[in-house]
């Protein structure tokens, strides 16, 4: 992955920008050596009909290689959600679902059944979690912690 080459993502919406949309962009943007290309236009609601704003979904998730799924919206858009993972998962799109942010409830379960990985509000876990599902890459990553011993 390079500046020339940036990983394409969409990130699943219904048509509004909430705090999790924006904040996903902001784990993404923290990562360093990190490029992406973001494939979600939620400011461009199409035309109120049902069809037309699937087929406009279907446009934004085609040309990528990633879906980053936000469980937040499936209460009161439970279809219009459902239909974005199952579009990714017959395009051949791997699905990234992050937990609830903020809170120990678990996912839906049938969100969770969609997704190829279930990753915390970390971005560290949101970016490996990509890398490994849109370009199949290992971050061979380790922690270092530093002690003294008196």
């Amino acid at each position: 992955m390079s500046q020339a080459h940036p990983i394409r993502l969409f990130v699943t919406h219904v048509w509004e920008i909430s705090e999790d949309y924006l904040r996903v962009f902001e784990y993404l943007e923290s990562a360093t050596n990190f490029f992406y290309r973001n494939y979600s236009t939620p400011e461009q609601l199409p035309v109120q009909d049902k069809e037309a704003l699937k087929e406009a979904l279907r446009r934004q998730i085609a040309p990528t290689e990633c879906v980053i799924a936000l469980p937040d919206p499936y209460e009161k858009h439970q279809d219009l959600l459902t239909f974005q993972l199952l579009y990714a998962q017959a395009s051949h799109k791997p699905v990234v679902l992050m937990k609830r942010f903020g809170s120990a409830a678990t996912v839906p379960k049938p969100l969770a059944d969609l997704a190829n990985e279930v990753v915390e509000w970390d971005e560290r876990a949101l970016v490996d979690a990509v890398r490994r599902q849109a370009r199949h890459e290992d971050t061979a990553r380790w922690d270092t912690i530093e002690f003294k011993i008196d």
